[in-house]
């Protein structure tokens, strides 16, 4: 199989937070323990000196395997933490967070689960949809754990599970639709998934909160076309509201032409304005022979047909 193949069929998730809170706790964990271990050696050594007077190799041996047995049973657990135990092999109870107690030897901490929501990074490529366009797709899954005890005993590692179960549901909802829908409809694709993986992960005691889409690669040859197919469809609504305006205008027009048919001096005033409007962000000069003045005597009376006629002589 190819290399560029292969990659297609591979879960990215962002391991980094999935465990950030177990590593943060070990710390702690680590030291209370050493603490525990120290104290108890300590107070096992001093009763057997005041037992016996002394410190020997049997006081020494007794005051590790009790300081060891009492590391065993005390715990902490973080705020965040949920621990699984476990007695002889049988769930027993989910305990913390704080500090609790444990039987040596008959029960273990089988798992300590980190409650809070998690983030995981997954993506398909090279997906094909319903229309047969190969496309690569990257989205963003956040879930927390809601029931420990289903947690690590319905699934052997419920975080690679959550993952893959991501990853299937976007391939599948990727080859139900279009190239144009994926493309546009990222909202119905984000709840379609939600939908899809709370069906899946509900089992096991996990809670999704929510399935973001986050990049959508389009192949170079799609994206030019279905650019093309954008500037025509744009095209379009200008040719339309062009001629919308048209429509108007010449209804606008009808209307003024039964105006003007009505009343001549209107209409000559109109010319006049028309001819100001031409020459008046310009500045350039109109000539009109002299006979077009003796139009607007009627209208302007014989003053303004002198003065119309002298301007016009020059």
């Amino acid at each position: 199989m190819p290399a560029r193949r292969r990659k297609a069929f591979q879960v990215v998730p962002d391991a980094n937070t999935e465990i950030v809170g177990e590593r943060a706790s070990n710390a702690g964990v680590l030291l209370f323990s050493v603490v525990v271990f120290v104290v108890s050696f300590c107070v096992v050594l001093a009763a057997s000196w005041l037992l016996t007077g002394g410190i020997g190799v049997v006081g020494v041996v007794c005051a590790l395997v009790l300081a060891a047995l009492a590391t065993m049973s005390v715990h902490i657990a973080q705020q965040w933490e949920k621990v699984v135990v476990l007695r002889l092999g049988r769930f027993n109870r989910v305990s913390g967070p704080g500090l609790f107690w444990t039987l040596p030897v008959i029960e273990q901490n089988t798992m300590r689960v980190d409650g809070r929501v998690r983030v995981t990074t997954f993506g398909a490529e090279e997906t094909l949809t319903a229309d047969l366009v190969p496309l690569d797709v990257n989205a963003v899954l956040f879930w927390h754990v809601w029931d420990a005890k289903a947690a690590c005993t319905e699934v052997g590692d419920f975080t690679r599970a959550v993952e893959l179960a991501a990853q299937t549901a976007l391939r599948d909802a990727i080859g139900r639709a279009g190239a144009a829908e994926v493309a546009i409809r990222r909202e119905q694709l984000d709840r379609e998934l939600k939908r899809a993986l709370e069906e899946k992960v509900a089992p096991w005691g996990i809670t999704v909160l929510s399935v973001e889409v986050r990049d959508i690669l389009l192949p170079k040859e799609l994206q030019e076309v279905m650019s093309l197919e954008a500037q025509a469809e744009q095209r379009k609504k200008a040719r339309i509201i062009l001629m919308e305006a048209e429509q108007d205008i010449c209804e606008m027009m009808d209307d003024m032409g039964d105006t003007y048919a009505k009343n001549d001096a209107a209409l000559r005033l109109r010319a006049m304005h028309l001819l100001y409007e031409s020459v008046r962000e310009t500045g350039g000069t109109v000539v009109v022979p002299s006979s077009f003045s003796e139009g607007f005597g009627d209208v302007l009376g014989d003053h303004a047909k002198d003065v119309l006629g002298g301007a016009a002589g020059k």
